[in-house]
């Protein structure tokens, strides 16, 4: 008897890892795995994206955005020229966001990633040519890790290189990025330098040039800052993982690229600031490390291109491992600054967006759902009108057989 309640049971499991599976392959979008995931975790049925960290479930804004900075739905033609063209910036979880891009997307003609190589072949259906401009499917063509100033003027003459002028497309470029909270991504990078990284590579290029030493002096002497402190990678006033992320998302040409010396200090960083804050918000789209479920849906939305799996939120990192006193946490915050108030900015823009896609995405499910029952209600009129003359044509043919 026991044995025969064992096989039942394997019998089920069996049953739903089946039922899984093919749910899996059926129906592949967000919308399918949210039911996924509301089978499997029955508390998270209430609202699938509900905060990924300490956010209160009711956001309040901060910043006034008009209906355009939120309403985010690019038509972005895989097909035709289109680009997708990912700004990658250290250390904000853009090597995973990356990978998801190439390998983790439905198509109608996946990326060809093989293994052991470091690229994937990402073509249009039909066509031999690309439709992403990442590190995982064109390599660092505008050099390692480049920014906003280098993409800009970089990326359309690589992607049209071997074509006549005369002969180019009108593309549309549509830039992307992943943002972090300025003091975890800054603690992350230190330990990466401390282990040996260096991004020498990195061109920084600016008004057709990179900078000279006497404009981007290094923090070290040998090949590599390894093994250095995090008291020794703070005190360095050239290191360029202060305020990374906006210098990295402005146009360094308005302030004279590296040299410091075209502007006051003060008017350098506001100059600075304003164009990272104008270009993110233009941008076609932009995630956050710290909300890998809304960062999914937004671009889902945005693109009307669905993920395959979920993203995962991945609190414990190297950075999380980092144990900093109240002091260092707020000498981090300050030569971080400009940093910090785009983040903030970026956050408020983010959340914002979210919230009014969901709203509109609820407002169709109700107008959908009404047109529903509108139609529903017609159908059963018209059921009840042609009852109601069958019923009355019955009593007059009976009428008439009786006079007779």
């Amino acid at each position: 008897m026991e044995d025969r309640s064992h096989k039942v049971l394997l019998a089920l499991v069996m049953l739903f890892l089946f039922a899984v599976i093919v749910l899996q392959y059926v129906c592949p979008g967000t919308e399918c795995q949210l039911l996924r995931l509301r089978a499997l975790s029955p508390a998270a049925a209430a609202d699938p994206y509900r905060a990924e960290d300490e956010t209160p479930a009711r956001f309040v804004p901060r910043f006034n955005f008009s209906a355009g900075d939120l309403l985010r739905r690019v038509d972005f033609n895989i097909k035709g020229d289109d680009l997708i063209v990912f700004l990658h910036i250290q250390k904000t979880g853009g090597t995973t966001f990356g990978r998801h891009l190439v390998r983790n997307i439905q198509l109608e003609q996946p990326c060809e990633c093989r293994a052991g190589q470091k690229k994937c072949t990402c073509h249009r259906p039909g066509k031999r040519e690309t439709w992403l401009f990442s590190r995982f499917s064109t390599g660092w063509s505008c050099g390692l890790h480049a920014d906003w100033t280098e993409l800009t003027n970089c990326v359309p003459s690589v992607v049209d290189s071997k074509k006549e002028v005369r002969l180019r497309p009108s593309r549309n470029f549509y830039y992307i990025t992943i943002l972090r909270d300025p003091v975890s991504r800054y603690l992350s990078e230190w330990r990466h330098v401390q282990r040996g990284a260096t991004w020498k590579a990195s061109l920084h290029v600016c008004d057709g040039r990179s900078p000279t030493t006497e404009e981007l002096p290094s923090c070290y002497t040998g090949d590599d800052w390894s093994g250095c402190s995090l008291q020794e990678f703070m005190d360095c006033p050239y290191n360029l993982a202060n305020n990374r992320q906006v210098r990295m998302l402005s146009d360094l040409s308005l302030v004279g690229c590296y040299n410091l010396s075209v502007m006051p200090e003060e008017q350098r960083n506001k100059v600075l600031l304003d164009s990272a804050k104008e270009n993110l918000k233009r941008m076609a789209f932009f995630g956050l490390t710290e909300f890998q479920r809304k960062t999914q849906y937004l671009f889902e939305k945005t693109f009307n291109m669905n993920f395959i799996s979920p993203f995962t939120q991945y609190n414990s990192t190297r950075a999380s491992s980092v144990e900093i006193d109240e002091q260092t946490q707020r000498r981090i915050e300050a030569l971080n600054f400009l940093d910090m108030e785009l983040y903030d900015y970026a956050k408020d823009l983010f959340l914002q967006r979210y919230q009014y896609m969901r709203q509109k995405e609820h407002q169709e499910a109700r107008r959908k759902r009404q047109e529903q029952r509108k139609i529903l209600r017609a159908k059963q009129a018209l059921l009840r009108e042609q009852g109601e003359n069958s019923s009355s044509t019955d009593y007059i043919g009976n009428v008439e057989r009786w006079r007779r």
